[in-house]
């Protein structure tokens, strides 16, 4: 379904930062702030000429430097001011935070398992998935019931945090949110208000045939 402007009801479009040097490295970046590479800052500038399309009434984005750094990018497009706020920054993972995947394996092997069975895990010690959604679902929420009927807020994230957002507004049971495919670097997904609440109209779009880096970072 196509996520343009003339439609009925408010649209969210929850777009991921382009890539940085610990996504390339798999490393879990969780609150660590991390930057863009020059491939993120393209990659930004790419999807924004795209999400200008859809003419957005607002962004909001985490105040984290790889997630404000893409929003900029948009704004320079759209005119609009960015809203930047730690409700939308990724889940933090504690010990996680800087190891690559192999290194959590090795030192946290049960703690990851039981995290891919759908339990709820702090994850090296740091904030439970419901919690991440408890903070950034809300901010959400707040921010879209500002733009008009039909209009469209751009929400700039980070992977692990769009999905547990996704997953409460959509009202799914926290043990199927990891049935939600992680989001490749700079690509978004599209909510559309309906009748019975939101829906997922796009998931993962402007995607190239890229493999999804560190979705949850």
């Amino acid at each position: 379904m196509s996520a343009t402007k003339g439609g009925t009801g408010r649209r969210i479009v929850l777009w991921r930062h382009g890539q940085t040097s610990w996504n390339l490295e798999r490393r879990f970046q969780g609150s660590t702030d991390i930057e863009l590479t020059e491939t993120g800052v393209g990659q930004a500038r790419r999807a924004a000429r795209l999400l200008a399309a859809l003419k957005p009434d607002a962004i909001i984005a985490s105040d984290l430097r790889r997630a404000a750094a893409t929003a900029a990018e948009l704004a320079a497009i759209t005119g609009h001011q960015v809203t930047h706020d730690a409700a939308l920054r990724e889940t933090y993972a504690g010990v996680w935070q800087g190891l690559t995947h192999e290194e959590i394996l090795a030192r946290h092997g049960d703690e990851y398992r039981a995290w891919k069975r759908g339990e709820p895990v702090r994850r090296g010690g740091g904030e439970l998935e419901t919690e991440v959604a408890d903070r950034a679902a809300p901010f959400v929420l707040q921010h879209v019931e500002k733009v008009p009927e039909d209009g469209t807020l751009v929400v700039v994230s980070h992977g692990g945090t769009i999905r547990t957002t996704i997953g409460r507004l959509l009202g799914l049971d926290p043990h199927s949110w990891e049935s939600l495919g992680g989001l490749t670097n700079c690509c978004w997904s599209v909510l559309g208000e309906g009748a019975r609440g939101w829906r997922l109209m796009e998931h993962n779009a402007g995607t190239l045939p890229e493999p999804v880096l560190g979705d949850d970072d």
